[in-house]
């Protein structure tokens, strides 16, 4: 495969720097989607994080519809929606609105995880009835909707996600575990692998694998494999150096087995106390792709060599904003 070939995309999850206001990280969101179209990017991203304090996206479909607005090619998504917290039909609407207003440029990026620590999970979940449906069959629903093909022995069979769009959003599973790149190969949908929220290379290759080795060929043809990876380009390699030895990643293991990672010590302590249960905590050095823009282009051909990947989508933590926005104009630089 051709680094040529190699299709660049950028996840933001609007950062709040040091100094600067909420708003101040969503008009950097925006500026950064204007320069990524006009620099050649395929999609940019938007995440959903609640009650945060470094990240101030909570909407990103809210956030989509102003990005879309603000660009005219690029494809803009969400990375992703916390689906555990929502009904699969009001995703499907919210979604078929975007895709009728900018027809074959939405992307339905979905998470597994919370978006945030159990105080803003249970604000989010507080009106759900006891019968709420598996993720799984959360994500069947959510797919049927969009596509209006409820199978007519779903209690739902006759209800549509209006408006109904030509182009639907195109849904894709997010994911840092072979259970995750499992389900999507099962269900027949793309995948994304998470390394910035995972730093383990040994099950980004086991999750990779599992999802070829068991996608459901009935579905359709594989789609082409993704990887969110930590980037940081910079004028040297030492600049760059500097600013991935800041990023860490804190793994949580709490009492009941259920594992997470987070930011910072700090975020594992308030999680630990907002879940009240007992946990211990690993810190790793964050897995970044990191140099000048020779050295990254050549770390990120031999990724796409060794997992036979067809697209990168790049996650820069660089505090300043316009050293973030460089190391994005540098990324897309390096590739043409």
């Amino acid at each position: 495969m051709n680094s040529a070939n190699l299709k660049l995309s950028i996840l933001d999850q609007s950062p709040l720097a040091e100094g600067d206001t909420q708003a101040d990280a969503l008009r950097h969101t925006v500026e950064l989607a204007r320069k990524a179209e006009e620099w050649g990017y395929h999609r940019f991203w938007v995440a959903e994080h609640h009650n945060s304090e470094r990240y101030v996206g909570s909407s990103p479909e809210v956030l989509m519809s102003h990005l879309l607005a603000s660009t005219s090619r690029i494809r803009i998504g969400s990375g992703g929606v916390m689906l555990q917290h929502y009904s699969p039909y009001k995703v499907a609407e919210n979604f078929n609105v975007l895709a009728v207003l900018a027809p074959g440029r939405v992307d339905l990026g979905i998470g597994r995880g919370p978006g945030g620590l159990p105080r803003s999970t249970r604000a989010l979940q507080q009106e759900f009835s006891s019968e709420t449906l598996p993720f799984r069959e959360k994500l069947v629903e959510l797919a049927q909707l969009l596509r209006d093909d409820l199978a007519e022995n779903h209690p739902l069979f006759g209800l549509q996600a209006k408006p109904v769009p030509a182009h639907p959003a195109d849904i894709i599973l997010l994911g840092t575990t072979t259970a995750s790149a499992e389900m999507a190969a099962g269900l027949g949908i793309p995948y994304v692998f998470a390394l910035f929220l995972n730093s383990d290379d040994a099950v980004m290759h086991q999750a990779i694998d599992a999802y070829r080795n068991n996608f459901d060929a009935a579905k359709g043809t594989l789609p082409e494999a993704m990887l969110a990876l930590p980037v940081i380009v910079s004028d040297t390699d030492e600049e760059a150096a500097g600013y991935a030895s800041e990023i860490k990643v804190v793994r949580i293991t709490l009492e009941s087995g259920r594992t997470l990672t987070v930011g910072s010590l700090e975020a594992a302590e308030e999680f630990g106390k907002q879940a009240q249960q007992t946990f211990t905590t690993e810190v790793f050095e964050g897995n970044v792709i990191h140099g000048s823009q020779e050295t990254v282009r050549s770390k990120l051909n031999d990724i796409q060599q060794r997992y036979g990947i067809a697209e990168v989508i790049a996650v820069t933590y660089i505090k300043s904003f316009q050293k973030r926005l460089h190391s994005y104009e540098l990324l897309s630089q390096a590739f043409k």
